[in-house]
């Protein structure tokens, strides 16, 4: 593993930061590059092993598919003659929510992003053939890099803004798939050293309830709150996705004990 030369794509973003600073702890070799930069004349070489993309825009989440918005697609016609793999970030969006959704399940997107995201995969399988690896990712929770934009908030942005007014919105019915960054960076990690293709749902696996969830990220919160039920236009799907294919590919611990852990030490990181 150590002598694999990784490329991030996404010098300004959640996943992009995070994974960069989780790969240097384990001393890789690992360049944080923008989407811009990486079309720039003469600096993609092919000696990368393997380019992270974790760039997107506007315009792909919210607008009907055009190839031009479509970051994957143009990697992917950039390292189509090299050995590099490309490792694509999509979404369970592409799912209908329900319990257990397994990666060969059929697909039911119900957004332009969502949408896109299929199309994104699609082409860049018939460019690369066995050359990428796709990530079909559940809610991620983590702390974004100070400089970092966002094209979409996080759970725990909502929640930060909303404990902030001193407002906790729960609703112990609804439950959803959630992973730590950190676990999301370990899972990716773990998935290069074996040289992994192909599409995998990458997720706790397990029903998290959103009360129990706030409760954790609340933990440290000293400051009296007022708990309200969710809110009407809050995102109601419940889901959760199978990960069992991901799971016996490579040996790794991901419990609900361990993402309760994850949580405390992000409660402690924000209200202490």
């Amino acid at each position: 593993m150590k002598n694999k030369k990784i490329l991030i794509i996404g010098q300004n973003c959640f996943i992009g930061s995070n994974l960069f600073y989780f790969f240097k702890k384990k001393n890789l070799k690992v360049k944080l590059i923008s989407y811009s930069d990486f079309f720039k004349k003469n600096f993609f070489k092919k000696d990368f092993n393997y380019v992270i993309n974790c760039s997107s825009n506007l315009n792909f989440v919210k607008k009907k598919y055009d190839k031009k918005f479509d970051h994957d697609l143009q990697i992917s016609k950039k390292i189509k003659y090299f050995s590099t793999k490309l490792v694509l970030i999509s979404t369970r969006k592409v799912y209908k929510p329900k319990f257990n959704i397994k990666e060969s399940y059929k697909k039911k997107p119900n957004c332009n992003y969502s949408k896109n995201k299929i199309a994104s995969e699609n082409n860049s399988k018939k460019i690369l053939k066995n050359k990428i690896l796709i990530l079909r990712v559940s809610n991620l929770l983590g702390f974004s890099n100070k400089k970092s934009r966002k094209l979409h908030d996080t759970f725990i942005d909502i929640f930060i803004k909303n404990i902030k007014k001193g407002l906790i919105y729960e609703n112990k019915e609804i439950y959803k798939d959630f992973i730590s960054i950190k676990k999301f960076s370990e899972i990716i990690f773990k998935l290069i050293k074996i040289n992994s293709n192909g599409i995998y749902n990458v997720s706790l696996g397990k029903k998290v309830y959103l009360y129990q969830l706030v409760k954790w990220l609340n933990y440290y919160n000293n400051k009296q709150t007022k708990t309200l039920n969710t809110k009407k236009n809050f995102n109601k799907d419940c889901f959760t996705l199978n990960n069992h294919k991901m799971m016996k590919k490579i040996k790794i611990n991901n419990s609900i004990k361990e993402l309760k852990k994850e949580c405390l030490e992000l409660s402690k990181l924000l209200f202490k």
